[in-house]
């Protein structure tokens, strides 16, 4: 299988931020080290006309039929070097100047981010792309939610672009709009009264409607429509706490997608026992709950997950702390439960950089989230020991489908004045889905601290 044609280098352990160059490196045997999958060291065109995610984290995930594909690459993208499409891209760059602007999220791989104007997470991203209003494009080098979400927030002539079509999220694609519209209609029957037609959607003496439905970030425009047009809301990793409050005040119960994990460690850390938090299997009638299971619910809880977190276990934060004591680890919300009990610490991309700049003595730090961004931070922190608490370099499959030979493509044919790869959502989905987002960025948390309120916004 033909590799990514780059010159490889040896800086000294830590110094390279790249994690193509070391998954080259474990391909070509100059390092020991272990990949989940040898055809990382692939370019990710090897892959974009097959279904599935592609090599990497989500690897075993099934992607739903339909799901979009990216057309060829033309060869003379494949076939370059690194650093002829480094120049490539910044040329193009150059020639467009304010027209366009690059937004990279943590988890890109170093040799997208370098081009990026701005890194950072989702929802920090969507900021960055409602910032710049003289762009006529806005180029996302991230997954299809993240440009979905850029679209709903940007001005309509805006062009938002997604170098790679098939640059999808398994986790986003865990709960359509179909399973959670059925879903929706059972626990109609379930919360509802049919001797008075009062359905989700019909408060209580107390004012307060049977369930509030609360979307993660990290999922489709559809899912944030669905939603918007039930009184619902977004969150990000970084304020569900303050979403489930706001959805507490309207609300008898919750259900929460499409990440069980961050809505059962979120809910877990407010109280709620977790007798009270079901597990909803969009395959199982009620979910695999009975229907008194689901009365005394406090947060149901979609049966989705982050692949890449799911890595993430208890024995590695143990092998941790016997090979390094004094480790300070942190791992994302979007770890299994144990894993986040077990850690020193958890909370959003946005909190886990923070909290390694902010440490004013030189520590060593195990963290539990994406490798790209831990090798970053790696780099960027010499003063600290940082590592990957998974030991096998496995990036995040779908945002490892964006290198710099899309987005070099993309930013040509802008050049050239042609649009290519643009994300649309529909006006029927964007106007709920803005309002499940615009109902977040007014339930902002209670004040705290500057160095927690500054990332309160942030998502995964």
């Amino acid at each position: 299988m033909p590799a990514v044609n780059i010159t490889l280098t040896t800086p000294p352990q830590g110094a390279d931020p790249s994690v193509d160059h070391e998954i080259q490196a474990i391909v070509s045997g100059v390092s020991s080290a272990e990949t989940c999958n040898t055809d990382l060291a692939a370019g990710p065109w090897v892959f974009d006309t097959r279904p599935g995610y592609g090599p990497g984290s989500s690897m075993g995930d099934v992607i739903p039929t339909g799901a979009p594909r990216q057309p060829e690459l033309p060869r003379e993208y494949r076939e370059a070097s690194e650093q002829e499409l480094a120049g490539r891209i910044r040329a193009a760059k150059t020639t467009l100047g304010d027209r366009v602007v690059v937004l990279g999220h943590f988890y890109q791989r170093e040799e997208v981010v370098t081009h990026a104007d701005h890194v950072g997470d989702s929802f920090q991203l969507a900021g960055f792309a409602k910032a710049h209003p003289e762009a006529e494009a806005i180029v996302f080098c991230g997954v299809h939610f993240m440009a979905e979400t850029a679209d709903l927030l940007s001005l309509p002539e805006q062009a938002v672009i997604l170098p790679n079509l098939a640059a999808g999220c398994s986790m986003a694609d865990m709960a359509d709009i179909d399973q959670v519209e059925e879903c929706w209609e059972q626990l109609e029957e379930v919360y509802g009264d049919p001797s008075t037609g009062s359905g989700l959607d019909t408060p209580d003496a107390d004012g307060l409607v049977p369930v509030v439905p609360v979307t993660y970030m990290n999922s489709s425009a559809a899912i944030k429509g669905f939603v918007g047009r039930h009184g619902g809301i977004v969150c990000t990793s970084s304020n569900a706490q303050t979403v489930l409050e706001w959805a507490f005040q309207r609300g008898r119960r919750v259900l929460f997608f499409p990440d069980q994990h961050l809505g059962r460690n979120t809910a877990k850390a407010m109280g709620v026992p977790l007798e009270q938090m079901p597990m909803w299997n969009p395959h199982k009638p009620l979910g695999g709950s009975t229907a008194a299971q689901l009365e005394s619910a406090r947060v149901i809880l979609w049966h989705g997950f982050c692949s890449v977190h799911r890595r993430f276990t208890v024995d590695q934060i143990e092998r941790a702390r016997a090979e390094h004591p004094g480790v300070r680890v942190i791992v994302h919300p979007e770890c299994p439960m144990a894993v986040v009990d077990a850690a020193d610490e958890s909370g959003s991309t946005d909190y886990i950089r923070r909290a390694i700049e902010g440490a004013t003595e030189p520590t060593t730090f195990a963290i539990g989230t994406e490798v790209n961004l831990v090798q970053r931070l790696a780099a960027d922190n010499p003063q600290h020991e940082i590592f990957c608490l998974d030991p096998v370099v496995c990036p995040c499959s779908t945002m490892y489908r964006i290198h710099p030979g899309y987005l070099a493509w993309v930013l040509e044919g802008l050049a050239a004045g042609e649009v290519r790869n643009r994300i649309t959502v529909p006006a029927d989905v964007a106007d709920p889905a803005r309002a499940a987002l615009e109902r977040m960025l007014a339930a902002k948390p209670p004040a705290a601290p500057p160095a927690v309120a500054a990332g309160w916004e942030n998502a995964s």
